[in-house]
Order: structure tokens, then sequence, then C-alpha cells
């Protein structure tokens, strides 16, 4: 009963949110790089955020430094959506929110290292998730895959509080039934993709700090073989990286190819779904096994995305 409730809190919660988006005009219109055709409201994955916060309330304040990282986070994103923020200020305030939730993970007592590295695959992370927010359902149904997965893993780890999981899974189901759709009603915006991927790099941060085990990073390599290959491509082209383009696979599936985009979002999730059940079996084997599947993985799945994205470019882009 506590779950439905919340459910309904959350629906009520976006319906609000869409009037005050339609008030401010909180709109995303459509450009020549856009992958939709109509203005539609922007910043609906602040239903993300929340749910966070009803979680922190009702859970007795559980995850603290979590929660205000991603606080700052979710506002510095929000305002993004609405103005025009300088990279400085975005940078500081992204600096702060990894610093908290690095805190929160107990980073600090660590040799420097780790650290470092956490910096680079949060910061990596978000912009990858980011980028990635291009056309309907894609951030819903694959985060949505992303805590399937987690859950799954903790039902036999208990590597974190399992509501902190149900509550952004309820957030997701908010967002995807508005998203989801031919003409969505709303958007995420950088507000809901930053949110989300803050969200489920603390738990997967969790996950791998509690086991020890790095496999699990490999449950965001769908998304990191698009992000980090395309980067490579433009980077090669000499494009400015950080300008807004098409040049995604999925971005060229759904648009210059066709492919209906919701299909599109599904594949990507499906495939990451599949994947991962492939990661939570091997990461009971040990490190050489461990080893050998990721770097299968990723060449694998690098040789198919280069000449399927190959193809494609030679037959819609040339």
């Amino acid at each position: 009963m506590v779950y439905i409730f919340i459910l309904i809190t959350l629906f009520i919660a976006e319906l609000l949110y869409f009037k005050v988006a339609d008030r401010f005009n909180i709109i995303d219109k459509p450009n020549q790089r856009s992958s939709h055709t109509k203005v539609t409201l922007r910043g609906g994955g602040i239903i993300f955020y929340i749910g966070i916060v009803l979680y922190f309330v009702i859970s007795g304040f559980n995850y603290p430094w979590f929660f205000w990282g991603l606080t700052l986070m979710t506002l510095i994103s929000f305002l993004d959506d609405i103005f025009t923020l300088s990279n400085k200020v975005r940078l500081i305030i992204h600096f702060i929110s990894v610093s908290l939730m690095s805190y929160q993970l107990d980073v600090f007592t660590m040799p420097w290292y780790y650290l470092l590295l956490t910096f680079v695959i949060v910061v990596g992370v978000i912009n990858s998730y980011n980028f990635m927010d291009g056309i309907n359902g894609i951030t819903a149904c694959y985060s949505l895959v992303i805590s399937g997965l987690l859950t799954l893993v903790n039902q036999k780890v208990n590597f974190v509080d399992q509501d902190l999981l149900l509550y952004t899974i309820l957030g997701l189901i908010v967002f995807t039934f508005f998203n989801f759709r031919t003409n969505a009603k709303c958007f995420a915006g950088d507000v809901g993709s930053v949110a989300i991927a803050y969200i489920l790099l603390f738990v997967l941060g969790l996950l791998i700090l509690k086991t020890g085990n790095l496999i699990y990073i490999l449950f965001l390599v769908i998304y990191g073989i698009d992000t980090v290959w395309t980067i490579i491509e433009r980077v090669l082209r000499r494009e400015n990286i950080f300008k807004a383009h098409r040049s995604h696979l999925y971005q060229i599936l759904g648009n210059e190819a066709g492919v209906n985009k919701l299909l599109v979002s599904f594949l990507y999730a499906f495939s990451q779904f599949g994947i991962g059940l492939m990661i939570i079996m091997v990461s009971e084997r040990d490190l050489n096994t461990q080893i050998y599947f990721a770097v299968i993985i990723l060449i694998g799945l690098s040789v198919v995305y280069l000449i399927f994205k190959r193809y494609l470019t030679k037959k819609y882009l040339k």
C-alpha cells in the first residue's frame, strides 16, 4: 500500500510540474538537431528527484550526503534547462556534488587514485546519460533496466536499502508513462538525465565497493559504447564535441533510417538487459573469467557498432 501511495503521489507531482512548465514556458522547441517535431514540455525527469526526496524523508534521512549532492546537481541542471549557465558554474557544482557522493561512499578514506577514478567515472557517465537522452523513451527504458538489474543483485548482496531502488523505479514508471509515446508529453531535460545518472551511479558505486567487483560497471556498457565511439568519431572530424548533434547510432536509426524511435529505445534497453544478466552470472566466477568476458563484450560490441554504424552512415548520410 505504501508503494501504491508513493506512485500516486509521484503521478500527481508530475502533473503539477506540467502546469508549472506550461506556465513558465519550460519547453523544447524542435530545431535541425532535434529528433522531435513538436514543442514538448522539458524537465519531466524532475520526478526522479522528487521520488528520492520522498525516500529521504520516509527513510529517516538515509544517505544524507548523497541526497544533498543530488539536490545540488538537480538544482543546477534545472536552472540550466531554463537558462544557459556558464560551464564554469556547472563545473563547480558538479565538483561539489561528486565530492558529496564520494564522501557518502567513503572514498575519501581510500587511496587518492580511488577518488580520481570516481570523479572520472561519475562525470563521464553523467555526461554520457545527457548525450544519450535524445529520443522518446531511451532514458526511461534504459534506466528501468539498470534499476531492475541492481534490484536483482541487491536481493543477493544486500548492498543498498531496497527502498532507494524501488522509489527510483516508481519515479521512472511515472516518467515512462508520459515519455514512452510517439508524441511524448514531456522530455527528461538535463534535470532528469543528470539526476537519474547520479542516482544510479551512487547505487552502482555502493555495489562495486561492497563486492570489490568492477564487472558491474558493464551495466552501462551500451550507453558507453555509443558515447565513446561517437566522441572519437567527432574528434577525428575535428568537431566540437560539446555542440548539439545527431551523430549517435540511436539518432541515425531513429532519424535518418526512419526506425520507430520507441523500438530503438526498447532495443537499447533490451540489449543492456541481456548483457546485464550475463554480468550477474559472470560476477560469481573467478577474476580471469571476468576479465575475458569484459574484453569480449567491449571488443565484440565495438566491432558490431562500428560496422553497423558505417553501413547506416554510407546509406543515409552520404
